[in-house]
């Protein structure tokens, strides 16, 4: 019969013979995916997607919501995180490539402060009038708007989401290159924008071509060009402003909207091979293919020096067209 002693002796080397699997059952730490942006755009839609495709590689991964100050915020919260590859940001054009130059004050450097993992979507922009506008000033080609921007200095405008966005930019940098003048109409907003451009309080916009496609397709608008390098899948016979306006002054002329994963700066260089390796296999996969079309996002995974590279050249374009826009936030 055994003893009491020899009773506890057993139970107590049962526990302690328990505890590393204790431990080991306990789950991983949650990868932590900052939006600085609020939730439903495109950018938000994408890293949730993201975040189911990678949970079989990389575990848990909870998409944290952090809009303010033109993405400012939540690109800074990650700056300042440790590099231990449990937060990161869905970065985009804005707060690395954008803000820099247009913020008086930006709290983190754009690229000394971050690991880049990966380019992430390109999603197209595109030039568009309100139909009417087009028709009634025969406008149906880029020539065209050129041709009559040309000869009537500042009888056209355009609106954009406001002083500083993408489609701002995008109307200076067109301006620039055309050698034409148009008064900017700034909107609180890409949506008021579209309703100002619909109502004909605008004539053209630099619009998102997943915001405007729907418009475009009902006839409302009439597409003039996409702003982006490539011609876009989900309008293939739509020719890029570099194509058209070839001989216009506008062979140069690139600007899209983009967004990438980044990590806080000094990430190491084995956990930042593994985050990109199963990011880049997540967008690789024929779901998220689809899903990202229909949104007229663009795959574009990366290695992280090629992201690194691009993330630089894209910093170095708009330094100077923000400054000739004038836009500043203090």
């Amino acid at each position: 019969m055994m003893t009491l002693h020899r009773r506890h002796l057993l139970l107590q080397t049962a526990l302690l013979a328990g505890l590393p699997l204790a431990a080991s059952a306990q789950p991983a730490r949650p990868i932590r995916l900052v939006v600085p942006y609020p939730p439903g755009g495109p950018l938000d839609t994408v890293a949730r997607l993201l975040a189911e495709r990678v949970k079989d590689t990389l575990g848990v991964v909870v998409v944290d919501n952090r809009p303010g100050a033109g993405g400012n915020l939540g690109a800074d919260l990650v700056a300042k995180a440790a590099p231990d590859g449990h937060t990161l940001v869905m970065g985009a054009v804005a707060t690395h490539a954008i803000n820099p130059w247009l913020f008086a004050k930006l709290p983190y450097d754009p690229v000394k402060d971050f690991s880049p993992i990966t380019l992430v979507a390109q999603v197209p922009n595109v030039l568009v009038m309100n139909a009417e506008t087009a028709q009634k000033l025969g406008i149906t080609s880029l020539r065209d708007l050129v041709v009559f921007a040309r000869k009537h200095p500042g009888r056209l405008n355009y609106g954009s989401g406001g002083n500083g966005s993408a489609g701002h930019l995008a109307g200076e940098m067109f301006k620039a290159q055309a050698g034409v003048f148009m008064v900017h109409i700034p909107y609180a907003g890409g949506n008021p924008a579209q309703l100002g451009l619909l109502s004909g309080q605008v004539d053209l916009n630099f619009d998102n071509l997943a915001s405007a496609a729907a418009n475009i397709r009902s006839g409302k608008l009439r597409a003039l060009a996409v702003t982006s390098r490539q011609r876009s899948a989900a309008m293939p016979d739509l020719p890029t402003l570099a194509e058209a306006g070839r001989d216009l002054g506008l062979a140069r002329f690139d600007v899209g909207t983009w967004f990438g994963l980044f990590g806080p700066a000094g990430l190491p260089p084995e956990v930042l091979a593994r985050l990109n390796k199963a990011f880049v296999a997540a967008l690789d996969a024929p779901e998220t293919k689809a899903r990202m079309a229909s949104l007229m996002a663009e795959p574009s995974p990366t290695s992280p020096e090629q992201f690194a590279a691009f993330v630089k050249a894209e910093l170095a374009k708009y330094g100077p067209v923000v400054k000739a826009s004038g836009a500043k936030v203090d």
